[in-house]
Parts: structure tokens; C-alpha cells; sequence
């Protein structure tokens, strides 16, 4: 399979995993205090967290492979929202699987377009890694809560409840956390989720501090090498856009380390004060 023929059900459906076994791994008294509930539907999944202020966690994905994706599919995710009295989600499909009424059901369920993100892949052969002089290496399961409260500040999440869940998530099949540390002090971390032949290069964040040392491009090679002994022979990962003039940094490390864009995937905003 070339980089241009990989599909975006390899890239979606692993995604969609990742995402699904995350919230859905967190402790019970978490799950109860976030409001997290998730389900699958016609293939893809979705996730929902009442008390989410970040806007982030309750999604949908990996939907129009196993089945089309139609006004009623649309219509029975907007409904398990609704009756999890989620303030919101992200709904996220691959462009290729659009249907041609898009339109209508985003008409239907008043959908509204929101900031795309970009689907990256590369055969772990072609992957050209970076590097920093501060340490990286994999996290040990005692380190799980630093891990976890890294990751959040340096996306500029909350950490209550948050960091509970990322840390459960460390015990997850198949998720292997890294860190990068500057001596004693851990200032980044990233997630690898290895899934089949697919390694999903995830959740990497760095405390502002300690931006622009080497940090993301050094989590990238530790991934891939660990990816690489488990028997991956592709790598994923996604980021924002950037708007038209901008640029996104995370972006331009991955293209540095060999990380093709595969597409552009449109988020789709749904609100409960839509009618539908």
C-alpha cells in the first residue's frame, strides 16, 4: 500500500479507537463526575462528556465505512447527545465518505463548520527522527499522573477529573505514554496507541516553557522506534489546519520527521439549542 492509498478507514477507524478506549477506560467516580458516557453507532463511535468545558472530549468519528453515513445515522448521534444532555459535540468524517445530501443533514440538525484538522501518514521505514538533547523515553505507570497533568497544561486543559482519566488510560492495551524531561522535570508527553499495523502518534504536548528545544520532534522518534519493535508499519497522527498565513508548529514537525498530509477533514459543530 502506497502513502496515497491508505485508507482513511485504517486512519479514521484507529482514531476513533484511541479516542473511544480513552474516555471509556476512566475510573467509575470519574466517569460519574465528568459525565462521560460512550457508545458505537453504525461503526464509528461517540463519546460524550457532560462536563467538558474544553469543548474537546465529546465527538464523534470513524462513521461511513462500515455503513453510509445518512440523515438517520446523523440523527441517532445527535440523539444519544441529547439524552446525555451533552452542551456539545464534534462531529468528524473523513471527506472521501461524504455523502452527496451533506448539505441537507447538516441543514436538518443545523451542523455548522468548524476549524478542520489534518490526517497525516507515513510508512515507518520513511520516518526521518529529530532530536533533543533533554531525555525521552517511555513512562513508567507511578509517573501516570505527571504524565497525565503535563498533558493537559500544555494544551492549557483543566487537570481535575482530566488528569484522572489520561492517567487511567496509561494501563489501556496497546497506549505505551512518553515523556521528555528537562533533568528531574518532566516537560512533555505524548501518547503512541500501537493498533495492528498502525502506530497513532497522539496527545503530545509541551509546557510553554520549554517550547521550541527540540521536545516534539524527539517524542515523534521514540514513538516510531517503540511502533517499529511492536511491528507497526505506518504511522498516523492529526493537528489543526492553520489558517490561511498561519502555521502550526506541531504541523511542521511531523512534515519535518517525514509525515505526509493524507487530507483535510472538516469539524462539524452540533448544539443543543439547534433544533432538529
Amino acid at each position: 500500500m502506497s502513502h496515497d492509498q491508505l485508507a482513511p478507514l485504517v486512519a479514521e477507524g484507529t482514531e476513533a479507537q484511541f479516542m473511544y478506549l480513552t474516555e471509556s477506560s476512566a475510573p467509575p467516580a470519574i466517569t460519574a463526575m465528568l459525565g462521560i458516557a460512550t457508545t458505537r453507532i453504525g461503526g464509528g463511535v461517540a463519546l460524550s462528556m457532560k462536563r467538558d468545558v474544553t469543548g474537546f472530549w465529546s465527538k464523534a468519528l470513524g462513521f461511513g465505512f462500515d455503513a453510509p453515513i445518512t440523515d438517520d445515522l446523523i440523527g441517532e448521534v445527535v440523539d444519544f447527545y441529547r439524552a446525555e444532555g451533552s452542551q456539545g459535540a464534534v462531529i468528524q468524517i473523513a471527506p472521501s465518505v461524504l455523502p452527496p445530501d451533506w448539505d441537507d443533514i447538516c441543514a436538518h440538525y443545523e451542523l455548522k463548520p468548524d476549524s478542520p484538522w489534518v490526517k497525516l501518514a507515513c510508512p515507518i521505514d520513511a520516518f526521518q527522527p529529530g532530536r533533543t538533547q533533554m531525555r525521552v523515553g517511555p513512562v513508567d505507570p507511578p509517573a501516570a499522573e505527571e504524565w497525565a497533568s503535563v498533558i493537559l497544561r500544555g494544551f492549557g486543559m483543566p487537570e481535575d477529573g482530566l488528569a484522572e482519566m489520561l492517567a487511567a488510560s496509561v494501563d489501556v492495551p496497546g497506549f505505551q505514554p512518553f515523556a521528555v524531561w528537562d533533568g528531574d522535570d518532566m516537560v512533555a508527553g505524548a501518547n503512541l496507541f500501537a493498533h495492528g499495523e498502525v502506530g497513532s502518534l497522539n496527545a503530545a504536548a509541551t509546557l510553554p516553557a520549554y517550547r521550541n528545544r527540540g521536545a516534539q520532534s524527539a517524542l515523534l522518534a521514540a514513538r516510531a522506534s517503540m511502533a517499529a519493535d511492536a511491528g507497526c508499519r505506518w504511522l498516523i497522527a492529526e493537528t489543526g489546519e492553520p489558517a490561511e498565513g498561519a502555521t502550526n508548529p506541531s504541523l511542521d514537525n511531523m512534515r519535518r520527521a517525514g509525515l505526509r498530509p493524507l487530507y483535510s477533514r472538516q469539524n462539524w459543530i452540533w448544539r443543543p439549542d439547534r433544533p432538529s
